[in-house]
């Protein structure tokens, strides 16, 4: 059997077979997979295309924010919940913020702030989350929602949020 692997005339007939399998299983196997997958990504794609589309029918002020939020120079918590506040019609009254001190670990910047919604309702309050989060680098870290007691929508909502610049 040794004797096999040391004759060049197996490695002459073995490098055409498996040239010549190459090919085919290329064509048999790997190029549906291939075309199952595109496939499969292009639904997803007119699926998200639907749902944006559907989004911006809805709700056309979104792309108003984030033209708004790339235009301004220097991220201010102010600025930021009073636009939300304002396109969620929670009036100035039903919220507070209280921002931290601006905190540098390494080279990056960044900076916490709580803000606190009072007799809101839940739609309201969940568009003002989703709306103040179109800033780019600011994010949620905790959420605390609280139902008011003997109102039928009516909540407490305590948000923190980190922004990095």
């Amino acid at each position: 059997m040794r004797d096999l692997y040391k004759n060049p005339i197996f490695y002459y007939v073995l490098v055409p077979i498996l040239a010549g399998l190459w090919p085919l299983l290329v064509w048999g196997v790997y190029l549906p997979k291939a075309e199952k997958a595109w496939e499969d990504d292009r639904k997803l794609y007119n699926e998200a295309t639907a749902s944006i589309v559907e989004i911006l029918e809805k709700d056309p002020d979104r792309l108003k924010i984030v033209e708004e939020s790339k235009s301004l120079g220097k991220f201010a918590y102010a600025e930021a919940v009073d636009r939300a506040a304002n396109l969620c019609q929670i009036l100035s009254s039903n919220y507070t913020l209280s921002t931290g001190s601006m905190v540098t670990s390494g080279k990056k910047e960044s900076q916490q702030a709580r803000v606190n919604l009072v007799d809101v309702s839940i739609v309201q309050a969940a568009k003002f989350l989703s709306t103040i989060q179109l800033w780019v680098n600011l994010s949620c870290e905790r959420i605390r929602l609280t139902k008011k007691p003997g109102m039928p929508d009516r909540w407490d909502m305590d948000l923190t949020f980190q922004y990095h610049y």
